[in-house]
């Protein structure tokens, strides 16, 4: 895959953001009602728009990294990534959302149906097995239950993926030029509602991964919601270096309302997630020690799965960025919970 961008999001937290709370091992939240406070990062002495010299944000990962992109958009390179007024956007939608839901208590577990789309072309490039299938959503559960973490890094974020149908289409010019007709793959192909995470794989070039959309474009375009993989970023796709199938893993942390650990670089307010530390720019490779924001706490958040690491370096979400998902989901995807 060419260069790996995952999204997401940018934005001052108000004073809904969640008080977290033990509950067997999972991360579960209550939103403080109107008159509660409001939380802020432990690093917010610091001016918004300082930035140590040389640590100006940087969207782009090194040359030759493969990228996962935030913004469905066109073409790769910095124009994908999500910029900072996109980000706090997201932020104010997230925000006004979650204001019916203050005092309630948002307590994961939640199970994701998957419907996965292969777009394959005629001579059979591109097919992937069901095995190979079920095997990523066996990355996605050990991965979004902490499985993959080392000691107490990571989080039981409480999300599952249940696999519930596979479609298959061989079409030459989908599979070749499937960013071209993205929009009509997805129009015809997509199936459930907001709950229901649609998964397409096809040939995406070689400097590109996949890519999402957020909890928040369902509304306005909900034919268009879902995740794009490269097929040969699946387990066992033969990918250099991302075959292990934590694309999938980034791609969908961004479909739950994740920003990259990189959004926003140095600067105020980071990615909005108070337990990932600041990072200049993405993480290409498995870099150990490396701290790009030196004037800010904590290193660089290199094995975090918003990072744009190889699949090998990735272990696991933070408890913060859990909360974040429970939000996104409650907000904009379980419409029980309204």
């Amino acid at each position: 895959m060419g260069r790996s961008l995952r999204g997401g999001s940018a934005a001052t937290r108000s004073g809904l953001a969640l008080c977290a709370l033990a509950l067997t091992g999972l991360v579960a939240s209550t939103l403080p009602g109107p008159d509660g406070p409001e939380p802020v990062r432990a690093d917010t002495a610091a001016p918004d728009a300082y930035c140590p010299p040389g640590t100006e944000p940087g969207p782009e990962a090194p040359p030759g990294t493969p990228a996962r992109v935030a913004d469905p958009g066109a073409v790769v390179g910095p124009e994908t990534e999500v910029t900072p007024e996109q980000a706090a956007e997201y932020e104010e939608q997230l925000n006004q959302a979650l204001v019916p839901l203050r005092g309630h208590e948002l307590a994961p577990p939640y199970t994701v149906p998957v419907v996965v789309h292969v777009i394959s072309a005629e001579d059979g490039r591109g097919e992937v097995s069901d095995r190979r299938i079920r095997e990523q959503v066996d990355v996605l559960n050990r991965a979004y239950r902490g499985g993959y973490a080392v000691g107490s890094e990571g989080a039981d974020t409480g999300f599952r993926f249940e696999l519930s149908e596979i479609t298959r289409t061989a079409d030459d010019t989908w599979f070749d030029d499937f960013n071209r007709h993205r929009d009509t793959i997805r129009a015809r192909l997509r199936q459930g509602g907001a709950e229901t995470l649609n998964v397409y794989t096809a040939e995406l070039g070689s400097g590109l991964l996949g890519y999402s959309t957020f909890p928040q474009d369902h509304s306005a375009r909900p034919d268009q919601d879902g995740v794009v993989l490269a097929h040969d970023s699946l387990p066992g796709g033969g990918r250099d270096r991302f075959d292990e199938g934590h694309t999938g893993t980034h791609e969908v942390g961004h479909w739950l309302g994740l920003f990259h650990t990189f959004q926003n670089g140095c600067r105020n307010p980071g990615d909005y997630v108070d337990d990932t530390p600041y990072e200049r720019e993405a993480a290409p490779g498995c870099p150990k020690g490396r701290d790009t924001c030196p004037e800010r706490p904590g290193r660089d958040p290199v094995t975090n799965f918003m990072n744009y690491s190889d699949d090998a370096c990735m272990t696991h979400f933070t408890r913060g960025q859990a909360r974040r998902m429970v939000e996104h989901w409650v907000a904009f995807r379980d419409g029980s919970a309204r």
